[in-house]
């Protein structure tokens, strides 16, 4: 029971993940994947919070095509974001508070400018720029990276709390 149980839950929350960006792809810098894995990582653990990483990384790509810096740079990313999480959430026992949030919101947004500089370090390498066309890719994405740092902040405040408290209760 408990593998199935494993499973289910990674597939309910992949399929979460992958509705809430489809959800909001038209709005740019705008995106809810963050805090709904942050908090699936914090309550689940890292073992179920990189299986759902991994999963959500390769699954969306059904959704949003294949593109291979893109699939390197979910795959990466997001894996060390539920290991950290997943961690973080058992350092601090599964228990939630204003100052725990607090610490959470700003190693969100640390974790949110940190996917952007890791995709200014992968796209570059893998389709071999130049480095005056990585520097502009590099100051492109300056652009993206404060609204969504800023959306980090926002969500991760207000739905942090609440979402544990809903997979907690329930234990989706």
């Amino acid at each position: 029971m408990k593998k199935t149980k494993f499973i289910v839950r990674i597939a309910m929350c992949v399929a979460l993940l992958i509705g809430g960006q489809l959800a909001l792809t038209g709005i740019s810098g705008v995106e809810i994947v963050t805090v709904m894995l942050l908090s699936f990582c914090f309550c689940y653990g890292i073992r179920q919070g990189v299986a759902i990483a991994t999963t959500f990384s390769l699954l969306r790509c059904l959704v949003f095509g294949f593109q291979i810096n893109v699939i390197v740079l979910y795959l990466v990313y997001y894996n060390l974001f539920a290991v950290f999480f997943g961690w973080l959430g058992k350092r601090f026992a599964g228990k939630v508070s204003f100052a725990k949030t607090v610490l959470v919101v700003v190693f969100a947004a640390l974790f949110t400018v940190c996917f952007t500089l890791l995709d200014d370090i992968i796209t570059p390498l893998m389709y071999g720029f130049h480095k005056k066309a990585a520097m502009v890719y590099f100051l492109q994405s300056l652009y993206a990276v404060i609204p969504q740092t800023i959306c980090t902040v926002v969500t991760v405040s207000v739905c942090f709390h609440p979402l544990t408290k809903v997979i907690k209760r329930f234990d989706l």
